[in-house]
């Protein structure tokens, strides 16, 4: 019997997909039997679903109560679920509300007057609900932490916790991301009451496209310069990943100033200013969207190109959960790395570590192609014009 049987006779009418991802194969039944669970799956496996199904053909709309909790990293990826939800919630009582910081939270909390059915949030907005008494967390029954390397990070533990304490007695807890460090995995498992551990590999995924790891050597200085020139290639589409805020903005500026084909996202935008800009991106108005990770999380743009890496990531997760953005749904992909000399050493480390070759390229005559400075031909003085040729 496949995954999908086991929901109700309305979710399976809605199952519109020819196949069933591997995650959604080991996730739903796991879920419909109350498992508590730690799941790690590439990005693109079909997480999302795995989990909202579940949650979907437990709860009823009719029960005027809060009874499933969805935290996510970012207002981005919140967003995100909740969009999903709203396909699936179609025709039935059943209702969504997402808590999300930068969004009117006087209008939030007379939402939840309403006893959502399902609340889908970040961290800070829900924490600052739920100490308000505005949402009562006592009585739901399911907690989903999606990118939960970094909803289990210090940064956020202790306000996580709170949520999962504050649940009702024997509430099911459900923890997902594309990269778990034993750290983590450790850190959730005492949260949770003898979880089940998945584990998707890329190679369980159908219709994987091949993605082509490069990199080009370049001066940190000439790292901006060199984005705008690739934002001028004809079919390029790119997420670029930096390591902190001011670069984005120092970029920003930068291309802006030359009128570059290039959009940033970092977390100072207000709301609306993100939705422009990532409305820009999707539209083809420009080819590179540059952002921090945290700024990047669970954004879902399809069709990606390139992944460039303008900083090589700080560590072997960071650099997994980026490239896992393009090569999506069977379509190819490159991921770049803009090498300055000072991060050669991690770069080559992370690549050993992933057991992954990667192929050298250089900017010649507009255009990214296989070689060094050395493969590139240039005329010898015996050659070149007015001179004649010892032969």
């Amino acid at each position: 019997m496949s995954a999908i049987q086991l929901l109700n006779e309305a979710l399976q009418k809605k199952w519109t997909f020819s196949h069933e991802m591997k995650i959604q194969q080991e996730m739903i039944p796991a879920m419909l039997d109350g498992k508590d669970i730690v799941a790690e799956s590439p990005t693109g496996s079909g997480k999302t679903l795995a989990y909202v199904l579940p949650i979907l053909n437990k709860v009823s709309g009719s029960k005027k109560q809060t009874q499933a909790l969805i935290v996510a990293p970012s207002q981005e990826l919140a967003m995100q679920i909740v969009n999903v939800i709203r396909e699936w919630i179609v025709g039935t009582d059943i209702t969504v509300q997402q808590l999300i910081g930068g969004a009117n939270s006087a209008r939030q909390i007379e939402k939840l007057k309403k006893k959502p059915t399902i609340v889908v949030g970040t961290p800070g907005r829900l924490n600052e609900l739920a100490r308000s008494g505005k949402l009562k967390l006592k009585e739901i029954e399911t907690i989903v932490l999606d990118e939960c390397d970094q909803l289990l990070s210090r940064e956020y533990r202790v306000v996580v916790k709170s949520f999962i304490d504050g649940a009702a007695y024997g509430r099911q807890v459900v923890v997902v991301s594309a990269t778990i460090t034993e750290e983590i995995e450790i850190v959730a498992e005492r949260l949770m009451f003898e979880p089940i551990h998945i584990k998707i590999k890329p190679e369980d995924m159908v219709k994987v496209g091949k993605i082509v790891h490069s990199y080009v050597k370049v001066d940190e200085r000439d790292k901006t310069d060199l984005l705008r020139r690739l934002a001028n290639i004809s079919g390029v589409r790119a997420l670029a990943f930096v390591n902190n805020i001011d670069q984005v903005l120092m970029k920003q500026n930068k291309l802006a100033y030359k009128d570059a084909p290039i959009v940033a996202l970092h977390s100072d935008m207000k709301k609306e200013e993100r939705q422009k800009t990532l409305e820009a991106f999707r539209k083809g108005d420009a080819r590179i969207l540059i952002a921090t990770d945290i700024a990047a999380r669970g954004l879902d743009i399809t069709g990606l190109t390139h992944v460039i890496h303008v900083d090589v990531p700080r560590t072997i997760e960071q650099y997994t959960h980026r490239s896992g953005r393009t090569g999506r749904a069977g379509a190819d992909g490159e991921v770049l790395t803009l090498l300055s000399y000072r991060d050669e050493k991690t770069y080559k480390k992370w690549l050993r570590e992933l057991d992954l070759k990667a192929v050298q390229k250089i900017w010649h005559k507009a255009e990214l192609i296989e070689g060094n400075a050395k493969t590139i031909a240039t005329p010898t003085p015996s050659t070149k014009k007015g001179k004649k040729s010892n032969k």
